[in-house]
């Protein structure tokens, strides 16, 4: 129904019209239509998820024989319950071609472990929430309440399972005839032809699994399978997780009418980390074959696992310190082990998804030694690297390969790093060509043949747009447009000015600037996140759907964000300031930023009225303004903050702080509890009770420090809420309660 609304408007409006004319009447002598009335926020608006014009489409694939294109969206502007629609390339409509049955997957319908690993991919919709595609088949599996279900073409879907045992990760072999799936820490594979299941792993018992993505590589390092495929489908890569030599986290639940307890192991920075090994079974069954991915004794991350071919794996290794990454190739039949090549840094390894095998066994990869991610081409053995893209500026991701004309789709930030688009580059030489040309930010997939891609794209005055186009950036189709969101015409929602200026050091800084709606001299509330491998501020829909900050400007505070040193898309020297010494360049640039949006705005501005406010690291970020630039912060509100790093989890920590024993000082400095006695403004501190990520243990040692520095501030414990809130009643006296904060302590114009 979504995307043929526009069809639909376009026929009824030359229908309209021709009728107007036939009566002999103009255009001109109809009544004008007024628009319709904007309204302001609500405490319920800003409480309610997700943000208007935000819901597009996701898990967008081309079929195998690319004449075809799936993705997963709702049936109705505004619903959050995601069904499974089909657009056919040579024309036609979107249709939906599978519903989930009843309301499909939501937060009280799955496991418990499901429900963590939903917490970790940030996923808050309903209905078919995920979909993994065969590779040469048009099909697709899902699981939705613990079962799983086939994705045909044209048909609804096809029960596989039917028992009480949740299945977790669902992966379709390569040809479809095969599902692969975890239940209760082991690795089964369905056959369908033959409706058999066989258990490949056994041995599973609480603190070991097989099969599943360990807690740091869901929540750290950007994966969240523990299983892979072959290409010829004859086998499957494994992974096995031992975490008995972690002590577990025990979390009391104490909101509910009956207590209870849940636990974790859970690596803290310094401590022992899981012992990960890979192992490759065949799916007839059998013994496993366990691959060397290091020296005895040696520290490491299992970072990523790649098939070359069905006779050897791609892995990447990362040691415990992070400052390498070593890309290895292991035949599985006899375990010989080479090193393909190496990535080095003085700060530390980013991870990427940008590996990819051509049919000529030349190996695309992305790499940071130039300064910036640039795209390179290596041989089979590793040598040498030919440089494909360069320049001071980073390729964010590559989206698309084309073996065939020997071409690489990516996306950048390559003019404008507020901005992303798409480009397209040869493998033999030549000049990035740009392929999307509306200013903003673009998302793609790119059909695997090179002659399609479709386009997600926003901007701070546009809400997302997403459309097929060929190869040249033409529009064939709109897939779909959130514009028709029927918030976005009541609403009214002001456009933030991105600005750029220098810091005191000389460094290029972006920001982002909301007057107050009053439009008299008032506070100013700074929103800040702060940490590594995010980017605050954008040419995207979502800087200006962000209702906290639009709520907090019609009510009279002037709003302003920034990327300070340490945020991604910059360079490795911005991004790697905060190196070993979290909490200190991040204030002193969100300093420079404060003094100058007080300095352009001062209409806007009372720089002696300014707060803070951020989750998580933001969270973090608000504590140490408060403690590190007093003079400057005068109230804050940190939501789930961290306050001592030595609480937080091991490779999240000791990518940027190293370990306590190498970094003792670092880690002192960039405590908040032990300067907490330099605090002098208002605090409130917001936090869930039953918080897996960042535990509510920071919050109750910061407490703790507070009363013994005699400090006055505020606590909101959140029941039953974990890292982020989920609840919309929580979600709303959240919200509610900030806005009364400030308000308090800054006393807005009216």
């Amino acid at each position: 129904m979504r995307s043929n609304l526009r069809v639909v408007v376009d026929m009824i409006s030359s229908f309209v019209l021709g009728t107007i004319l036939l009566c002999g009447a103009s255009p001109v002598d109809a009544a004008p239509q007024p628009a319709p009335e904007k309204r302001l926020l609500t405490i319920d608006d800003v409480a309610s998820l997700p943000s208007p014009g935000t819901i597009v489409p996701t898990a967008i694939g081309f079929a195998p024989d690319g004449r075809s294109l799936t993705y997963l969206l709702p049936e109705r502007p505004g619903s959050t319950t995601r069904v499974l629609w089909r657009l056919n390339l040579a024309g036609g409509l979107s249709k939906v071609v599978a519903r989930p049955p009843g309301v499909g997957e939501t937060d009280a319908t799955v496991s418990p472990e499901e429900a963590l690993r939903r917490e970790r991919q940030r996923v808050r919709e309903s209905g078919i929430t995920a979909i993994q595609r065969a590779w040469t088949a048009d099909l697709a599996v899902t699981a939705i309440n613990g079962d799983l279900f086939l994705a045909r073409p044209d048909t609804p879907l096809e029960r596989l399972t039917q028992s009480p045992e949740p299945k977790i990760d669902p992966q379709l072999s390569p040809d479809g005839s095969k599902v692969a799936f975890v239940q209760g820490g082991e690795l089964f594979v369905l056959n369908r032809a033959e409706k058999s299941v066989r258990k490949l792993t056994s041995g599973a018992v609480e603190g070991l699994s097989h099969a599943l993505a360990e807690f740091m590589a869901q929540e750290e390092m950007g994966r969240s399978t523990g299983f892979w495929w072959s290409p010829d489908g004859s086998q499957i890569a494994f992974q096995e997780t031992d975490e008995r030599d972690i002590p577990l986290f025990t979390i009391a639940h104490e909101g509910t009418p009956t207590p209870s307890v849940e636990t974790h192991r859970y690596p803290f920075s310094g401590k022992a980390n899981a012992k990960v090994r890979l192992g490759v079974v065949n799916v007839s069954g059998g013994p496993t074959r366990w691959l060397t991915l290091a020296e005895t004794g040696e520290d490491f991350y299992l970072a990523r696992v790649t098939w070359e071919n069905p006779q050897a794996l791609l892995v990447q290794v990362l040691p415990r310190n992070q400052k390498s990454l070593r890309l290895i190739r292991i035949n599985v039949a006899n375990n010989m082990r080479t090193t393909v090549l190496e990535e080095k840094s003085d700060a530390w390894v980013n991870l990427h998804d940008d590996l990819n095998v051509l049919p000529t066994g030349e190996i695309l990869w992305t790499s940071e030694r130039s300064g910036y991610r640039h795209i390179e081409l290596v041989k089979p053995d590793g040598t040498p690297r030919k440089v494909v893209t360069l320049g001071s500026w980073m390729v964010d991701s590559i989206v698309g390969v084309d073996p065939v004309r020997r071409e690489v789709w990516f996306l950048s930030g390559r003019a404008n790093v507020t901005q992303a688009q798409l480009c397209r580059v040869s493998l033999d030489g030549g000049d990035p060509l740009q392929i999307t040309l509306d200013k903003g930010t673009h998302k793609a997939t790119v059909a695997p043949d090179g002659n399609h891609f479709v386009d997600i794209h926003s901007s701070v005055t546009q809400p997302p747009r997403t459309t097929l186009r060929d190869r040249s950036g033409k529009i064939l189709a709109t897939i779909d447009d959130a514009s028709a969101d029927p918030r976005l015409a009541e609403l009214s929602l002001a456009t933030p000015e991105i600005v750029e200026f220098r810091s005191r050091d000389g460094v290029r800084m972006q920001g982002a600037f909301l007057p107050p709606k009053s439009g008299g001299n008032g506070p100013l509330i700074v929103l800040l996140y702060g940490g590594p491998h995010v980017q605050y501020v954008s040419d995207s829909w979502n800087l200006t759907a962000d209702l906290k900050a639009q709520n907090l400007a019609q009510l009279g505070f002037a709003v302003w964000k920034m990327d300070n040193r340490g945020s991604s898309r910059r360079g490795v020297d911005f991004e790697s300031a905060l190196n070993r010494r979290m909490g200190t360049v991040e204030v002193q640039d969100q300093v420079d930023g404060v003094h100058f949006a007080a300095s352009k705005w001062s209409k806007y501005v009372d720089p002696n009225r300014v707060g803070v406010n951020g989750r998580s690291y933001g969270g973090y970020m608000t504590l140490r303004c408060l403690t590190e630039a007093p003079d400057v912060f005068r109230v804050g509100v940190a939501e789930a903050p961290v306050t001592d790093w030595d609480g937080y989890d091991t490779c999240y920590t000791e990518r940027y702080m190293g370990t306590p024993a190498n970094n003792l000082e670092g880690y002192r400095k960039s405590s908040v509890i032990g300067s907490v006695g330099k605090l002098r403004g208002r605090l409130l501190i917001m936090h869930g009770l039953i918080d897996e990520n960042v535990h509510f243990r920071h919050t109750a040692r910061l407490i703790q420090a507070l009363i013994e520095a005699g400090k006055p501030f505020e606590v909101l414990p959140v029941p039953e809420e974990r890292h982020s809130s989920r609840k919309p009643s929580n979600r709303r006296n959240e919200a509610d309660r900030i806005v009364r904060f400030f308000q308090e302590t800054l006393a807005p114009v009216p």
